[in-house]
């Protein structure tokens, strides 16, 4: 008799996979480039000024794209060594889970600080391995997340810098014309617009993006 709890269970390993499925939200924001990627355009809106100048499925559109571009190599790692083999059923499920632990693993390790896994490591009380792809992803993935959050706030930080320099010289201009009634947003609104232009703010800020990954 089979084992119900065996994972090259048929019904078992179908639960298995319509539960991923429902977790591709928290294995997006998670295991891939998405985070930095929504949080820095996220704080470009904010320093421009516009509320919803992009709107946030333009955002959330760029941000998908731009992670399915960057993981690609990562996804096509999975697909040969794990999710092909799998369907074709030449191994099982928790083969096929061990194979595209090393792919993952080997993104996020690339981006990692060294400080917020070993904070990880001490929290969880593991013992340290010889190399780092022995660590566990129960310590690799929330180290990479506060790490590509970190990564993201200080990108958010320089890219504020110019925005605010242009807020603080408009307000002092009005300030100065006694114009104390209009918002100084609404007139550094087009300077700011007229500054990413100028120097081609999407294809910078896309390949500073993309190539912080590679």
């Amino acid at each position: 008799m089979n084992n119900p709890l065996d994972l090259n269970n048929p019904i078992l390993s179908t639960f298995i996979l319509i539960s991923i499925l429902s977790m591709l939200p928290a294995v997006l924001v998670m295991f891939t480039s998405f985070t930095r990627i929504v949080v820095v355009l996220s704080l470009l809106r904010q320093g421009l000024g516009g509320q919803q100048i992009p709107p946030n499925a333009v955002v959330i559109g760029l941000a998908i794209f731009l992670t399915f571009f960057i993981m690609s190599p990562t996804i096509d790692a999975i697909t040969k060594d794990s999710l092909n083999p799998y369907m074709d059923k030449q191994i099982g499920l928790s083969e096929a889970f061990k194979r595209a632990e090393n792919p993952i693993k080997t993104f996020m390790l690339r981006q990692v600080r060294e400080k917020d896994l070993a904070l990880f490591l001490k929290l969880s009380k593991e013992n340290l391995p010889s190399e780092p792809m022995g660590l566990p992803l129960k310590v690799v993935v929330p180290a990479f997340a506060i790490s590509e959050l970190k990564t993201a706030f200080e990108i958010g930080f320089l890219i504020f810098l110019p925005f605010l320099v242009i807020d603080m010289v408009v307000a002092s201009v009005l300030l100065s014309m006694g114009m104390m009634m209009l918002p100084p947003v609404m007139v550094s609104l087009p300077f700011k617009l007229l500054l990413f232009v100028l120097v081609d703010g999407w294809n910078l800020m896309v390949s500073s993006l993309v190539r912080g990954f590679q």
